[in-house]
């Protein structure tokens, strides 16, 4: 098994725990390696470091675990850097999601405005990563899991030399809201979704082998008008038998973008909010945690689960020990694999992963009734990499121009013109207070 360097940056975050757990899980998969966590948050950061000690020991995994606030010592001959870090904290996020909604727009985390936001911090950051990779770690690979993640991979892939793989379970986990809605079981399924991360679709999908689509209309037909049924999954199940394309989550802010920001305008607080109320309990457990012989996470009690980030952890896996396995993951779109996307283009697609890369599988071309929103998604990403790269004022408004009439504007809540210069103009306000927030992760 491979024994590695790996570097945790956002080792002290609140889900933090959770990977840790489902790392030494997979421990035997990294015998033999050292684990460093890096984070600014020094208190945060040993409480971690001390639950992951405990359960390798109690386990027997022979993985060694440190900690520190020094970024570039920890990296110092690196090979794996597992990057999953909020820069800001929540406190950031509730600007980015409170801002957009003030104007008259979604705010959401990844997706909008919020998302564009955060991206300017993230890639701020990750610039900041990379050069200390160039100094003391040329050649270590990063595994990313910061969002937003299709735009902080477009960034490094464009501008950078550094190999960069990015995942999320999207791929993974999107089909069952619409499979749910069904009365569907998963794992009769198979669902092959693409695009960009947090909005793809499927161009493959069957069920016991069979096309999946008359089973959906039949849903939809006999539940419709079922008032028990879930709102959100109503959405999901709507919106695939209309595009005839099992869809991600994330395309109800495009498709019920009203609906949706009415709901939020009406909430009393903003998903970030509600995070940010239920961290105090989430630090809480893990101080027990870290004071018993035999951590055990539980989950509703854990930022996320106990076993977070496990894709990246399965595609380092699969890479340092060769093993082929079947993974989505983001990357450039290298030989057009995905059929209607440039191939300097950050994609997200099943691949194969092992000791030579990352390659992806034979792509079929989207369905044209859900091409064309993933296209335009793709162009707004490509833009905001380069403003959030280069800094430059002229190509942040030049994203925001085309997040507004292409994301969350005409498809979303039809924003009228004087709402985008307000929507606009109230972000350019708040970069230099996002820019000189601190980064903290």
């Amino acid at each position: 098994m491979a024994a590695i360097k790996l570097v945790y940056v956002g080792g002290g975050s609140s889900r933090a725990a959770g990977t840790m757990a489902s790392f030494l899980w997979h421990g035997e998969e990294f015998a033999g390696s050292q684990v460093v966590l890096v984070d600014q948050d020094a208190e945060r950061l040993e409480i971690v470091r001390e639950i992951a000690v405990r359960i390798a020991r109690a386990t027997g995994v022979d993985i060694d675990i440190q900690a520190t606030t020094d970024r570039r010592a920890g990296l110092t001959d690196a090979d794996a850097v597992l990057t999953s870090f909020r820069p800001g904290d929540f406190a950031a996020r509730v600007l980015d999601e409170r801002i957009p909604i003030k104007h008259g727009v979604i705010g959401q985390e990844t997706q909008g405005p919020g998302g564009f936001m955060m991206a300017l911090r993230s890639i701020h950051v990750m610039a900041d990563i990379v050069e200390d990779l160039h100094a003391v770690a040329p050649g270590a690979v990063i595994f990313n899991y910061t969002n937003p993640v299709n735009i902080v991979s477009q960034a490094l892939t464009r501008f950078t030399d550094v190999p960069v793989y990015s995942m999320c379970e999207g791929p993974i986990f999107f089909p069952n809201s619409t499979l749910r809605a069904a009365g569907l079981d998963p794992e009769r399924a198979t669902v092959t979704m693409a695009g960009v991360n947090h909005n793809c679709w499927s161009f493959e999908h069957t069920y016991d082998g069979a096309d999946l689509m008359p089973l959906l209309d039949a849903a939809w037909e006999a539940r419709k008008d079922d008032p028990t049924m879930d709102v959100f999954e109503r959405r999901m199940l709507q919106l695939a038998v209309t595009m005839r394309s099992v869809p991600a989550d994330y395309f109800q802010y495009y498709f019920y973008g009203p609906q949706i920001l009415r709901e939020q305008q009406a909430a009393p607080r903003t998903r970030a909010e509600d995070i940010l109320a239920a961290l105090p309990g989430y630090w809480e457990h893990y101080v027990e945690q870290a004071r018993t012989d035999h951590p055990d996470l539980d989950p509703a009690r854990s930022r996320g689960g106990i076993h977070e980030l496990e894709l990246a952890i399965d595609v380092m896996s699969a890479y340092y020990n060769n093993t082929g396995a079947r993974l989505p993951v983001n990357l450039p779109n290298v030989g057009g694999a995905l059929p209607g996307f440039d191939e300097d283009v950050v994609v997200e697609m099943w691949c194969t992963v092992d000791a030579a890369g990352v390659h992806p599988q034979e792509q079929r071309a989207l369905p044209h009734a859900v091409r064309g929103i993933t296209q335009a998604l793709a162009e707004y990403q490509y833009v905001a990499a380069e403003a959030a790269w280069s800094g430059s004022r002229r190509d942040a408004v030049r994203a925001l121009v085309l997040l507004v009439v292409l994301g969350l504007g005409v498809l979303i809540s039809t924003v009228s013109s004087t709402q985008a210069q307000a929507i606009q103009g109230a972000i350019m306000v708040m970069l230099p207070q996002v820019l000189l927030s601190g980064f903290i992760f």
